[in-house]
């Protein structure tokens, strides 16, 4: 995809395609295509927040940051939702860091004209709503899943989801991310990777993950992920699937 879809029904964004035709056509002159390459940076903290990014595939990594330098990922977004959630309080100024981990494309649309469209109560915002709840569903369950569940449950729950938001096609998956963000050391993400690739659950190389067990995943993981992948189907009628 190299262009702004015309219609809600060709957008790969879970979000926009949930849009009425009408509303979503009424958009199409206000979004921009663009790829998200690795590291692009789409947000600074306490930076100002330029544009409001619809995910097509990739993943973009919330990341709170330490006075020492050290970051940490406190949420993700997929084609399911949209970055950043910010906007959705009228504030322009971003409280996180946000920066693309996998990469993909995005369709983009200016902050001022975000906020204009979803200051009243509009489809658009409607559905924005609908996503931050599930959006937070996922972000206070991957607490509890760092807190409770192991490395390995947890690489395969954040591998189920990366691969939902690739479309299921293989993606790059730097050892450095994986390590952030399990919350543990580079090391045991090899090992870990390791585990998974002698199972023959996953292929990882160079830095490329390619999922080869699905319904193998699934099993390896805790319940968290099926129990995000209900949240969204709940709030928006769809799962991240």
């Amino acid at each position: 995809m190299m262009h702004v879809p015309q219609s809600r029904h060709e957008c790969r964004n879970l979000l926009l395609a949930m849009l009425p035709d009408e509303d979503y056509e009424r958009l199409v002159p206000d979004l921009e295509y663009m790829r998200t390459p690795l590291h692009f940076k789409l947000f600074e903290r306490n930076g100002p927040i330029h544009h409001a990014y619809f995910p097509l595939c990739g993943e973009h990594s919330i990341l709170s940051t330490m006075s020492n330098g050290a970051s940490v990922e406190v949420g993700t977004v997929g084609y399911e939702g949209f970055s950043t959630v910010d906007l959705l309080t009228g504030n322009d100024i971003a409280i996180t860091t946000t920066v693309c981990q996998i990469p993909g494309e995005a369709l983009r649309m200016e902050t001022g004209r975000f906020l204009a469209l979803t200051n009243e109560d509009t489809p658009l915002r409607r559905i924005c709503l609908r996503y931050l709840q599930a959006y937070l569903a996922q972000v206070s369950q991957a607490v509890a899943c760092n807190a409770l569940h192991s490395v390995e449950h947890r690489f395969a729950r954040w591998i189920l989801m990366s691969h939902d938001r690739m479309h299921r096609a293989p993606f790059q998956l730097t050892h450095e991310y994986l390590a952030s963000m399990l919350g543990v050391h580079r090391p045991s993400v090899t090992l870990v990777a390791g585990r998974f690739q002698e199972r023959g659950l996953i292929e990882y190389k160079r830095g490329v993950i390619t999922v080869l067990d699905r319904q193998g995943l699934e099993h390896a993981t805790c319940e968290c992920y099926d129990l995000v992948r209900k949240q969204f189907q709940r709030l928006l009628g769809q799962s991240m699937m």
